[in-house]
């Protein structure tokens, strides 16, 4: 890491997220895409964050993608989850992509060229990764796609794939491939409507996509996206979507702070108040709480992969889950106590400047974005797995 900028990320940061300020409440009012913020991350290079520099990249890893993912959350936390779902894409791309594929996308990427959604759910199986019903079809040279997913955040706007779907040979549902697709290979039809309470701008769509690719570019093996999410998509989806959270939670709190310390506040608030001091402090509690437990899960997967560790151990997949769970609840929390705080006209309406009200109503969906009753029935069967409770 010792060629990462640094500056130039803090630079494309301040860029991007004076746009996404902006575009913030138009977006949320629309429920339209963030184009404009989408733009700015292409003409910054953030798009690239997460490719090597040897691909033209910035070169960031895993802390940067958080770092940026607090830094836009606390401005929208819609662009903070669209950005680094993205990322996630990224790293799947240069963990398991052949030579041939990595060399075609990655500069692609690097060069502000190529936004990337995922494509990994299905009627009928909610959000399990490790399934899949639609069948990927081979035919010489080539891999035959169609496949319709309920929701692709930023699907309509996106310049490439990663889609999941049954291995061509496979004897089973869990024998899942994941493959590449340029916007340009696919017939893309988008149907429904997209108006739900919070998470406006991030468009999660419905899609059906066919069309044909070249068989080079399924990622890894065929039937073997096991791996990809145990070292990859799951850990990486857990980590970028709590720092979102993180950042969504922060910028709220900061938010009201400066209301509270400003003339005005002073003036109509009783700052020696012991309900709102309590309040601050379990909101600054949760916050800290959540950081710790990013940053220490964060540290120990790169310290488990850089020894070869297998991260489908139980200790490993339990933490990755906590990250996920208590971010989700403590960030919503904190909102909670703060609307109870600052009251009704800046906790609730809409137009205040501390931006509760949207706040509340993004951070709503965190428990069910990979819904947290499965996430805590897959934690109770690895419990059992591991009755010396190992913490990792």
């Amino acid at each position: 890491m010792s060629d990462f900028d640094g500056q130039a990320l803090t630079e494309a940061l301040r860029r991007v997220g004076e746009v996404a300020e902006k575009e913030a409440g138009p977006c949320d009012e629309a429920a339209a895409f963030p184009t404009a913020v989408l733009d700015a991350l292409r003409d910054t290079g953030l798009l690239g964050l997460a490719v090597p520099t040897a691909h033209g990249g910035m070169g960031g890893g895993v802390d940067q993608v958080l770092d940026a993912g607090i830094a836009l959350g606390r401005v929208d936390m819609s662009v903070a989850m669209i950005f680094t779902m993205h990322c996630q894409q990224v790293a799947a791309l240069v963990r398991h992509a052949s030579p041939r594929l990595a060399e075609e996308l990655l500069p692609q990427i690097a060069a502000g060229r190529l936004y990337l959604a995922s494509v990994t759910t299905e009627a009928g199986k909610g959000g399990h990764l490790l399934t899949a019903t639609s069948e990927l079809t081979a035919e010489p040279g080539r891999l035959v796609i169609d496949r319709f997913a309920p929701i692709v955040t930023g699907g309509a706007h996106a310049d490439g794939f990663l889609i999941t779907m049954l291995s061509p040979t496979a004897r089973s549902p869990h024998e899942v491939s994941l493959v590449f697709a340029h916007r340009d290979q696919l017939d893309i039809e988008v149907s429904g409507d997209w108006d739900p309470l919070g998470m406006r701008a991030s468009h999660s769509v419905a899609m059906r996509l066919t069309g044909q690719v070249p068989e080079h570019q399924v990622i890894g093996e065929h039937g073997q996206f096991r791996k990809i999410v145990l070292d990859t998509f799951g850990p990486l989806a857990h980590l970028g979507w709590a720092a979102s959270w993180l950042g969504t939670a922060s910028g709220a709190l900061s938010r009201v702070l400066r209301l509270l310390r400003s003339p005005a506040g002073r003036k109509s608030t009783n700052l020696d108040s012991e309900l709102l001091l309590t309040r601050l402090s379990t909101a600054r509690q949760r916050l800290d709480t959540v950081h710790a437990l990013l940053r220490h899960t964060a540290a120990t997967l790169a310290r488990a992969a850089e020894e070869g560790d297998d991260l489908s151990r139980p200790k490993y997949q339990m933490l990755i889950n906590a990250l996920k769970i208590t971010a989700s609840e403590e960030c919503h929390r904190t909102i909670e106590d703060l609307v109870d705080a600052v009251g009704l006209r800046h906790g609730y309406l809409k137009g205040s400047p501390t931006g509760l009200e949207r706040a509340l109503r993004d951070l709503r969906s965190a428990a069910l974005n990979y819904n947290n009753d499965r996430l805590h029935l897959a934690d109770g069967r690895l419990a059992l797995l591991d009755p010396e409770v190992n913490l990792a």
